[in-house]
């Protein structure tokens, strides 16, 4: 296989995160959350994957014409930020007017936060949460906390957006990847046990979820207040 189709190879694996998308959008259109969150669960893994492979193939120079990044952004809008915020929506987990509240800033505060030429960080992390409604919404699904909570919630999380705080990103931020990479792959894990048993409240999935999502949460803020050790000079 030549460098060039392994590099194109990259692309089509990154766009079929397209398709699970609509798979995800048309299992919530049925009210099948469980299928939903499986299928962007599916989407989360190619996600996760197709990076690297972009790096590892050198996509930008061996398949140009295709714009990798974008690619990505788009994928991801719908299965981290409208997905999400429309399946919270129709769930009636958030009820009249705080439904309305979250999707509206939810979808706005996202396409900014998008759009958004400083979103990284020197070291790969993010400046402000990522947009990555499908944590946040999946672990409501599990949890189902008041509405109040889930407002307050959503409010907090989109105003990180925007905050100078940093989020880590599981695969790029070299500083406790040992631990944040295995965290995001037991994340990964428990999300898609959640949603396989229905979000059955006695699943010890939640639990997973829930200590992995504190952890993903607070560990680039951590990072900021901790101040990172630099090697003693031997001389």
């Amino acid at each position: 296989m030549t460098p060039e189709l392994r590099a194109l190879s990259v692309h089509l694996f990154t766009a079929t995160g397209a398709v699970f998308a609509m798979l995800a959008m048309l299992a919530a259109v049925d009210e099948k959350w469980s299928l939903m969150f499986l299928w962007l669960v599916v989407a989360f893994v190619v996600d996760g994957f197709d990076g690297p492979l972009a790096r590892h193939y050198h996509v930008k120079k061996y398949a140009p014409e295709f714009d990798g990044v974008l690619l990505d952004l788009i994928i991801d809008y719908l299965t981290y930020v409208f997905i999400p915020a429309f399946a919270l929506f129709k769930s009636g987990l958030m009820d009249g007017w705080t439904g309305w509240f979250a999707i509206i800033v939810i979808t706005f505060a996202s396409a900014m936060y998008f759009a958004d030429t400083r979103m990284k960080t020197k070291d790969n992390s993010f400046l402000g949460f990522p947009g990555c409604w499908n944590m946040v919404v999946l672990v409501i699904f599990a949890l189902e906390p008041n509405f109040w909570v889930s407002l307050v919630l959503v409010a907090l999380v989109a105003i990180a957006m925007f905050l100078p705080l940093k989020f880590v990103h599981p695969v790029r931020t070299e500083r406790w990847r040992k631990i944040t990479l295995p965290m995001a792959l037991a994340w990964t894990f428990f999300a898609g046990w959640a949603a396989w048993v229905d979000f059955h409240p006695e699943s010890w999935a939640h639990w997973g979820l829930v200590v992995t999502s504190i952890y993903l949460l607070f560990a680039g803020i951590a990072q900021q207040i901790i101040p990172e050790q630099t090697p003693a000079n031997p001389n």
